[in-house]
């Protein structure tokens, strides 16, 4: 593991590592402590425990927080539960319900990241006299020629976590710390055995952790009880196929659920929340090759020079930077991305992720909301 940069010797130190309860960020506490670093441990409940007790898959709740209790007390460090429910609740459930209502995908994760860890997390750190933060994220931060500090993807590209993290600001950069971006994760599971850590056989968290069994649909009904609004499910060129109960429980590209009687496949080209239509079409028509982003967060030199480049872009955090041209219209601060190669699935709502190329190990140049996409397809229409 490398070391943290930081200028002081580790005894002299203070790191403050995000505990989630998982195996990774209790090897970073474990790795820091055993380097000699004055570790203290943070816990965040973001939601409640209580009903999440014995959830498998999810984080940041009930025996998660048990799990990096006596993790702390093994290693012997300083130890805080800090109740973020409020503030969470806030920035991202009420967010998330908000955008799926929209007709978009949104990925609460990233705001998760962006408002309540890298923010909220972070000042509590600074509050504690930390020197950094450190997480047990994927992903690889190291000091720029020209100061400051890049992101960059995580050694591991089946592990990478940089498209949650792409709103990092630069400032938060220089606070945050990554220790895990240069393991591979059966390393890390080897060094939570040889650290004797209660959780190193435990499974990795998978689920959006306020989300049981990926029901976005049900949490959504209980915080916004009048959202699922029934609707009409038409063609591209607007005749009625079926009726649905509601667009809540529809994504773009999405194929399964759609219980219409028709001799061809057929799948979620766009939603329509003002009219409450769920637009349908073969998956031709989910070919894109040209989305607009706003939101923007740039990082280090990236937001300068010129306003053309060539890039590589995500759309989704499971697939691999492809080749891009990003335009940026420095006016407004929003941004142009037009694919090398058309892409299937995209919605507004969710993130692009901005690199400097596809290499494994690329640097983080920024990135996005998706906010509107341009289908190929003939007859395909423009997603507000």
């Amino acid at each position: 593991m490398n070391s943290l940069d930081l200028p002081k010797a580790p005894h002299e130190t203070r790191v403050v590592v995000a505990m989630s309860g998982g195996v990774d960020s209790s090897v970073v506490a474990g790795l820091l402590k055993r380097q000699g670093y004055d570790v203290v441990g943070i816990t965040l409940q973001l939601y409640d425990h209580g009903a999440a007790t014995h959830r498998k898959g999810a984080c940041c709740a009930g025996q998660d927080i048990h799990d990096a209790r006596r993790v702390a007390e093994a290693l012997e460090i300083p130890h805080y539960v800090l109740d973020y429910e409020d503030r969470f609740r806030e920035s991202v459930i009420d967010r998330f319900a908000e955008s799926y209502l929209a007709g978009e995908t949104p990925i609460p994760c990233v705001e998760c990241n962006r408002s309540i860890k890298f923010r909220d997390l972070l000042a509590t750190a600074r509050d504690l006299e930390a020197d950094c933060l450190a997480t047990g994220h994927y992903v690889a931060s190291r000091p720029e020629p020209a100061g400051g500090r890049g992101l960059y993807r995580a050694l591991d590209p089946a592990r990478d976590q940089s498209y949650f993290l792409y709103a990092t600001t630069a400032e938060q950069l220089d606070f945050l710390r990554f220790p895990l971006g240069e393991l591979p994760k059966d390393e890390t599971r080897r060094l939570a055995r040889d650290l004797g850590l209660a959780v190193a056989e435990k499974a990795d968290s998978q689920d959006i952790c306020f989300v049981p069994q990926g029901r976005y649909a049900d949490v959504i009904a209980r915080l916004r009880p009048d959202a699922a609004r029934a609707g009409d499910i038409v063609d591209l060129g607007g005749q009625v196929l079926g009726r649905h109960d509601g667009i809540i429980h529809y994504t773009v590209g999405q194929r399964k659920g759609l219980r219409l009687a028709v001799g061809e496949p057929l799948y979620v080209i766009r939603l329509e929340p003002d009219s409450a239509r769920v637009v349908v079409g073969p998956r031709a028509a989910l070919a894109t090759s040209r989305i607009r982003l706003n939101d923007m967060n740039w990082l280090g030199a990236a937001s300068e020079g010129a306003v053309e480049r060539p890039v590589a872009v995500r759309v989704r955090s499971t697939r691999e930077p492809r080749p891009a041209l990003l335009t940026r219209d420095p006016r407004d601060g929003t941004a142009e991305i037009l694919l090398a190669t058309p892409e299937d699935g995209v919605s507004p709502g969710q993130a692009c992720v901005i690199y400097a190329d596809e290499g494994p190990r690329a640097r983080v140049l920024g990135g996005g909301t998706i906010r509107r996409v341009d289908a190929l397809a003939s007859g395909a229409a423009q997603a507000a």
